[in-house]
C-alpha cells in the first residue's frame, strides 16, 4: 500500500473499521443483553433493539478520550499508516471471528489494541509503543473485571439488606423493572467506550493522509458512523455468547441482573471518562462471578470462567501475531 490512498481505496480502509465496529456490536451485544435476557425480563429481540439504541446514543454522554488513547496513546501516530491500519484491523477481526463462532466472550477491545501493536512493532520497533497508553490499558484487563466484580458483590449485599423484609415475589417484581434502567445503563457505557475505539482508528488514518488539519480529533461524521455501525451489530445479537453470559458462569435472578449490570456500568463510565479502552466483556464477566459469589463460590461454574479467561490472555498477543502477519504480506502485494 502507498503511503498515500486513493479515494476508493481509503473509503474500503473505513469500510473495514465500519465493519469492526459492526463485528465490535455483534460480538459484545450479549454484554448488553445477557442478564436481562437471562432473567427472562425482555424477549431477545427486544432486548438487542432496546441495546442497540443506548449504544447509539452513548456519543451524547460521553467525552471522546477513549477515541484519542486509541488514536494516539497505542503507537506512536506518526508511524500510523494505510497499511498499519489494514493490519490491526485484520487481527481484530480474525480475532473476533473465530471466538464468535466458538462462543468465547473474548475482548474486541483487546484484539484491536494487540492488532494496533502488532501492526505497529512490524512497522518500526518497540521503539514506536506509547508505553503509558499502553500501561493503562493492561492494567485495566486485570482491574476492570476486579472492579466490576468487587462493584457487583457490594451491590447484592446493600439490596439484601434494603430487602431483607420484603416477600421474594414483591423484590422480583421490583427488579425485573429495574434491570430496564440497569441494562439502559450498561448499554449506554457499552457505545461509549468501545465505538470510540473505532473512531480513534479512522482518525488516525484521516490524519496519516493529511484530512484531519490541526490538532487530533474525531469528526462529527466519524463518531456519528461508528456509533450507527456498533448499534447495528447489537441488533443481529451473539446468541452463542449471550448464552455463556447468561446462563453458564452462574443462574441469575433479576436482583442478580441488575447488581451486575450496575457494577458494571459503574465500570465503563469510570473507564470512559479517564480515557481507558477498557473490555466491556471482562467488566460484565467480573460482575457476574461477583454475584454468583455473594450466593456462594460454587454456584459459579469456575471451570467456564476459567476458559473466558485463558481467552482473555491469549486475545492480544493472538490479533497482534495476525496483525503483523498482514502488514508484512500487504508489503509483498502493495
Amino acid at each position: 500500500m502507498d503511503a498515500t490512498l486513493s479515494l476508493p481505496l481509503l473509503y474500503g480502509l473505513i469500510a473495514v473499521a465500519l465493519l469492526f465496529d459492526f463485528l465490535n456490536g455483534l460480538h459484545d451485544a450479549a454484554n448488553s443483553i445477557a442478564t436481562i435476557v437471562s432473567t427472562r425480563v425482555l424477549r431477545p429481540q427486544y432486548a438487542v433493539a432496546w441495546a442497540a439504541f443506548f449504544n447509539f446514543i452513548a456519543f451524547l454522554f460521553f467525552g471522546l478520550h477513549v477515541a484519542q488513547t486509541i488514536g494516539t496513546g497505542i503507537v506512536d501516530a506518526n508511524i500510523v499508516d494505510a497499511r498499519v491500519i489494514f493490519g490491526a484491523l485484520a487481527g481484530a477481526i480474525t480475532w473476533n471471528l473465530v471466538t464468535w463462532g466458538l462462543g468465547i466472550p473474548s475482548s474486541s477491545s483487546h484484539a484491536l489494541v494487540g492488532g494496533i501493536l502488532g501492526a505497529g512493532t512490524a512497522k518500526a520497533g518497540f521503539g514506536a509503543i506509547v508505553w503509558s497508553g499502553l500501561g493503562k490499558t493492561l492494567a485495566a484487563i486485570i482491574l476492570s473485571p476486579a472492579i466490576g466484580l468487587a462493584l457487583a458483590l457490594v451491590l447484592v449485599l446493600v439490596v439484601s439488606w434494603s430487602f431483607a423484609k420484603q416477600t421474594p415475589f414483591k423484590v422480583d417484581s421490583t427488579f425485573r423493572w429495574l434491570q430496564f434502567v440497569s441494562a439502559s445503563m450498561y448499554s449506554l457505557g457499552h457505545g461509549g467506550n468501545d465505538a470510540q475505539k473505532t473512531m480513534g482508528i479512522i482518525a488516525v488514518l484521516l490524519a496519516s493522509q493529511g484530512l484531519l488539519p490541526g490538532a487530533f480529533h474525531v469528526p462529527l461524521w466519524v463518531v456519528l458512523s461508528c456509533q450507527a455501525a456498533m448499534g447495528l451489530g447489537t441488533l443481529f445479537g451473539g446468541w452463542r455468547i449471550v448464552h455463556t453470559m447468561g446462563s453458564r458462569i452462574t443462574r441469575l435472578t433479576p436482583v442478580q441482573g441488575f447488581c451486575a449490570e450496575t457494577g458494571g456500568a459503574i465500570t465503563l463510565f469510570l473507564a470512559t471518562w479517564l480515557g481507558i479502552p477498557v473490555s466491556t466483556t471482562h467488566t460484565i464477566t467480573g460482575a457476574i462471578v461477583g454475584v454468583g459469589a455473594a450466593r456462594r463460590a460454587s454456584a459459579v461454574r469456575w471451570g467456564i470462567a476459567g476458559r473466558i479467561v485463558i481467552a482473555w490472555v491469549v486475545t492480544l498477543p493472538a490479533a497482534a501475531l495476525v496483525a503483523a502477519l498482514t502488514y508484512w504480506l500487504a508489503g509483498l502485494v502493495g
